[in-house]
């Protein structure tokens, strides 16, 4: 298998890096200033373990790149950025006759539950990916990964549910190089899971007060808990989690290096126009509407996450006091 990494941030960067140290043929996808540095001096992939710079194959476009049979999709991008990737790839030719998106897989390794949905519109074989992986990228080559002794764990299956040789080689391959990697037939369950935690994303990015993290995150994920559980949607308990994730993958400090924070936030400090708020509290927002479950910490997070954006204000530029009387008027009008 060739991996094809569309998107070589934090996540594809270091899924594709990590796949690269262990033998796997890989290729990433990147554009801009990052693409550049790539090319020229490599992908500087930094983890607690030290610095590696590995000479990867990058391309910019996809006309850049003759697809095979043995590829394998795996789309790193975010939410927001899915269908403009879903666009440009599809309809590829691939060697031997006919297209990506009927003759290759297309693994979703990314936050939120819509990707997989919009994939399978247009690809035969789709694959959801729950990944655990506290990683950031904020300068152009470089790939920061916090996980320590893994880099990450995932789950993988055929969407909307069950298992192949596929799903179980990808894993294989994963969990070859400082990862776990756990075929489930049931892998959305573990990807709602992981929403309702990815909830507390948009908090990090317009305010981040620690002081404020417990209270805030109580609110959104009882509010996610009870749209979820309203709507008839399965997600892995906590516990289950904890259990699953045990010490295999935990945040080390790398001295040098600013701290993990969520992608959200770093989608901020880059200041790129765009934030996944629609995709993960717009999700919740969503679900209440459709089945008349309140929403209002969630509601306020994602217009406030989305005004950062659009107006490129500084992540946690907005006091915790301010926030929770934003949202505690907005509970007052339910």
């Amino acid at each position: 298998m060739r991996y094809v990494i569309i998107g070589a941030g934090a996540i594809g960067g270091t899924i594709g890096g990590r796949l690269f140290q262990g033998g796997h043929d890989v290729v990433l996808v990147a554009r801009g200033k990052h693409a550049r540095v790539l090319r020229d001096e490599g992908l500087r992939l930094v983890t607690p373990q030290g610095t590696d710079t590995l000479r990867i194959p990058v391309v910019s476009e996809p006309g850049e790149l003759r697809l095979t049979p043995d590829d394998v999709l795996m789309l790193c991008v975010k939410t927001q950025d899915t269908q403009a990737a879903l666009d440009t790839w599809a309809y590829l030719p691939v060697e031997g006759g006919g297209t990506a998106a009927e003759r290759l897989p297309l693994v979703c390794a990314q936050n939120a539950v819509e990707n997989e949905r919009l994939a399978l519109r247009r690809f035969a074989r789709v694959y959801g990916m729950c990944v655990w992986l506290p990683s950031t990228h904020l300068e152009p080559g470089v790939v920061v990964a916090y996980g320590t002794p893994l880099s990450g764990m995932f789950h993988i299956g055929r969407y909307p549910h069950g298992l192949d040789d596929t799903a179980r080689r990808i894993a294989a391959d994963l969990s070859g190089h400082a990862f776990a990697a756990y075929p489930d037939e049931k892998v959305m369950r573990w990807k709602y899971a992981k929403l309702l935690t990815n909830l507390l994303n948009a908090y990090d990015a317009v305010c981040g007060d620690p002081a404020g993290t417990e209270k805030i995150g109580a609110l959104v994920r009882a509010e996610g808990a009870a749209v979820l559980d309203a709507a008839g949607i399965e997600y892995a308990s906590v516990d289950e989690q904890r259990a699953r994730r045990g010490d295999r993958v935990t945040v080390a400090h790398i001295p040098g290096v600013a701290a993990n924070r969520s992608s959200s936030w770093q989608s901020l400090a880059r200041g790129s126009g765009s934030i996944e708020a629609d995709y993960l509290n717009g999700e919740i927002s969503l679900l209440g509407r459709l089945h008349g479950v309140p929403t209002p910490a969630n509601d306020v997070l994602h217009r406030l996450a989305n005004e950062f954006a659009r107006d490129r204000r500084p992540p946690g530029s907005l006091s915790l006091q301010e926030l929770i009387a934003t949202i505690d008027a907005a509970a007052s009008r339910v």
